[in-house]
């Protein structure tokens, strides 16, 4: 393989299947020690993940053991670095790219307690992924804010809201949004 058909690991994880979500963070960013702070107290094996992030050389005397936990580690620090990233304008300006009109969002921004979800923000809603390959991505990854802070940075692309909303009728009567929880009530 030449040098210009080496694939950067960068790459290679984002294009993995189901890691579709996730932008090409650039290696400057991710050599900015700032940026990092407080990450290393998170991944282990931190040293080896960061430089098989940035492709740089490992020592090939490892087991397989020990290649597969770094392995993971620079998956998961990747993916916190992510996290970071997207709420940075070059980060916004790549995930916009990539999912607008849809954003996608955590619940939560403590990894393992929620997958990713897709937020609309016509109807401000968020649904999840229907294709159970994502159902593995973690929300933490895209975190809390990531919508919210493109809307304050880029107000532009906050979707117009319809004038026109829906009204519950039946019988081309409008029925009074409490109806429903007067009947339940009534039926204890």
């Amino acid at each position: 393989m030449s040098s210009s058909d080496e694939i950067f690991w960068i790459s290679w994880f984002c294009g993995l299947r189901g890691n579709e979500f996730f932008c090409e963070v650039g290696e400057d960013y991710i050599q900015d020690r700032f940026k990092l702070t407080g990450l290393s107290e998170h991944v282990p094996k931190y040293r080896d993940a960061l430089d098989m992030v940035l492709d740089l050389e490992t020592d090939p005397s490892d087991n397989p053991k020990n290649t597969d936990l770094i392995e993971q580690a620079a998956e998961m620090l990747y993916e916190l670095i992510h996290s970071r990233y997207i709420l940075t304008n070059c980060g916004i300006c790549f995930m916009v790219a990539k999912r607008h009109p849809c954003l996608l969002v955590g619940l939560s921004d403590v990894p393992g307690e929620a997958m990713v979800k897709i937020y609309y923000p016509r109807c401000q809603d968020t649904y999840t992924p229907k294709s159970a390959r994502h159902h593995h991505t973690d929300g933490a990854y895209f975190g809390t804010g990531f919508p919210h802070m493109l809307f304050l940075v880029h107000p532009e692309y906050l979707p117009k809201r319809t004038s026109k909303q829906f009204t519950a009728g039946l019988f081309g009567f409008k029925i009074h949004p409490l109806a429903c929880q007067l009947q339940i009530v009534l039926k204890s």
